[in-house]
């Protein structure tokens, strides 16, 4: 009983719902760089490029007619499909710099926000007694 507890405070603390969340928002993310890759970046490449399309670059193993698609190869046989490797270290090199420029907003936002200044400290019982003292000899 005490491990169902255990796993019930550790599910209900505030870190593992944000997890939770970033990993679910990171999917989405993902696939929305997926699509701007495939369907706006690598266009434009291959258009510069002469109009290659990277996702049917293959290198055949199995002896099959490098003219076909890449969909069609891999049914008749093992394939090296390097130009789908291009695409996909491509998408990562995106994910990755578009995440290290949030993370650096991030920090700068929380760089720029006040610092709170800290409060004195009191001043101890003692010392307000001798001030008293001092300033009643003053006078």
């Amino acid at each position: 009983m005490s491990m169902l507890k255990e796993f019930k405070d550790f599910a209900s603390k505030g870190n593992v719902v944000d997890l939770a969340v970033g990993v679910i928002i990171g999917a989405a993310f993902g696939k929305i760089v997926d699509s701007l890759v495939a369907d706006i970046v690598m266009p434009i490449i291959g258009r510069i490029l002469g109009g290659l399309d990277f996702s049917n670059y293959y290198l055949p193993l199995n002896g099959q007619a490098s003219n076909l698609a890449l969909a069609e190869a891999k049914k008749t046989g093992a394939v090296l499909a390097y130009g789908n490797f291009i695409t996909i270290s491509l998408n990562f090199l995106i994910l990755a710099f578009i995440i290290f420029q949030m993370v650096r907003l991030f920090n700068k936002m929380k760089k720029d926000e006040p610092v709170a200044e800290a409060a004195t400290p009191a001043t101890p019982e003692d010392v307000v007694l001798l001030r008293e003292i001092r300033d009643a000899l003053k006078k």
